[in-house]
């Protein structure tokens, strides 16, 4: 199936942090930020932000004299027979504690053999998964995670997908033109999060981000009470800039 070009998304070029890992696997002494910089060409202040994040998700380590070793993270994703339970209990390990950063049910999904599927997600008494009362496959054109998976297709994709998948009404705000959806679609941001308000469910409202690596179609979503409403736009933003993990695992 054709996907659209990949989006601009934060730290989008996940070639690159791919890059400096590699670069930091072939010093098993160490290499600086400078060597680093060096060797993949990428600018100081790039670099810096993105070993930062590399430290915090113990993809790397920093030893006594400032140099940068591979981390626990890295090596246990290497580890053979085990790499996909490590995968998935590290992408859990990153949903949880996003889920108490934005105070909201987080969720992993991807657009596998024609269908929507929530692969992973990490909710809690404080932060309540959203009510499936229609599956997420019938939903596409309604809800967050859908519409997120829906813009990385092209418009063959697309009508393939709704020729199986009704754009039935699910509450008054839904969206059932296909030709309105398909134009709502195709001037979305890149770069901004997609919103469902109501549109899916009376009660929820939902937000979700393109995660891109590779040619997988994936996204990353959270949901809130409707009484929650007021702090979805800022969650959502910190769900953006939060996304950089999440792809990384992905990609690895």
């Amino acid at each position: 199936m054709a996907l659209k070009p990949e989006p601009t998304a934060p730290f989008h070029s996940v070639q690159y942090v791919l890059r400096v890992l590699e670069t930091i696997s072939k010093h098993g002494g160490g290499v600086t930020d400078v060597q680093i910089a060096r060797e993949t060409g990428l600018p100081t202040g790039h670099l810096a932000p993105m070993l930062a994040m590399l430290r915090r998700e113990g993809y790397v380590e920093q030893v006594a004299d400032g140099a940068y070793v591979i981390g626990d993270s890295l090596i246990l994703l290497g580890s053979g027979v085990t790499r996909q339970q490590a995968l998935e209990a590290k992408l859990q390990d990153t949903l949880i504690e996003l889920r108490d950063s934005v105070g909201a049910a987080v969720y992993i999904s991807r657009y596998i053999d024609g269908e929507v599927k929530i692969t992973q997600f990490a909710d809690g008494p404080l932060a309540p998964k959203v009510n499936e009362w229609v599956d997420f496959r019938s939903a596409a054109h309604a809800s967050a995670v859908g519409k997120c998976l829906l813009t990385q297709l092209d418009q063959n994709g697309r009508r393939d997908h709704l020729s199986r998948h009704k754009t039935a009404r699910l509450t008054s705000r839904t969206i059932t033109s296909e030709k309105l959806l398909f134009s709502k679609l195709d001037s979305q941001p890149p770069t901004v999060p997609i919103l469902d308000l109501q549109e899916y469910a009376v009660g929820t409202v939902c937000a979700a981000v393109p995660l891109t690596a590779g040619a997988a179609v994936g996204c990353l979503a959270l949901s809130l009470p409707i009484e929650h409403a007021h702090r979805l736009r800022a969650a959502a933003e910190t769900l953006n800039r939060r996304a950089a993990p999440v792809v990384l695992s992905l990609a690895i």
